[in-house]
């Protein structure tokens, strides 16, 4: 056991994200996302019964963003004319400028901080999306059952 490390980060995932170097990129896929067939070529760690939310926290708590890349964080966008809501994007704006707020001083409380946390979350096209999973280091298959609860995100320094 190590201390400060969050529970949910398995040995095999706190391993893969040592090997991470800058400008490297993970994928937190939901339930539906097909991890294997486009992780092919990428570390691919299921973490089944664990949801997107909890692992997006848990891997922000160690892992610093890419502050030279306008946007370090991307979404899945919605195919145009699903009616799918999305209210797990909030849920990861909140922890992404919660972590970004403990680096980089702004405002955990989700308004715009120095940081300017909204700007530095894009949105892909469910095929860009796919294409640019398909090149990240590390895919991690979570059981999230919400819609378009993908993330991509994107290495940086830790100074």
């Amino acid at each position: 056991m190590l201390k400060g490390i969050p529970k949910i980060l398995s040995p095999e995932l706190l391993k893969a994200l040592c090997e991470m170097g800058h400008s490297d990129r993970l994928v937190i896929a939901d339930g539906n996302f097909p991890a294997e067939s486009i992780g092919k070529n990428a570390k691919v760690i299921r973490m089944d019964g664990c949801g997107a939310e909890e692992l997006l926290d848990a891997v922000l708590a160690l892992f610093p963003l890419d502050h030279y890349a306008e946007q370090p964080v991307l979404l899945m966008e919605k195919v145009p004319g699903d009616k799918a809501e999305t209210p797990i994007w909030e849920s990861f704006r909140r922890i992404v400028a919660k972590h970004e707020g403990e680096t980089r001083g702004a405002n955990p409380a989700g308004s715009k901080g120095s940081a300017g946390e909204k700007e530095r979350i894009g949105h892909l096209e469910r095929f860009r999306f796919y294409k640019e999973a398909s090149e990240a280091y590390l895919i991690i298959a979570s059981s999230e059952r919400a819609l378009y609860a993908n993330v991509i995100l994107q290495k940086g320094v830790v100074d």
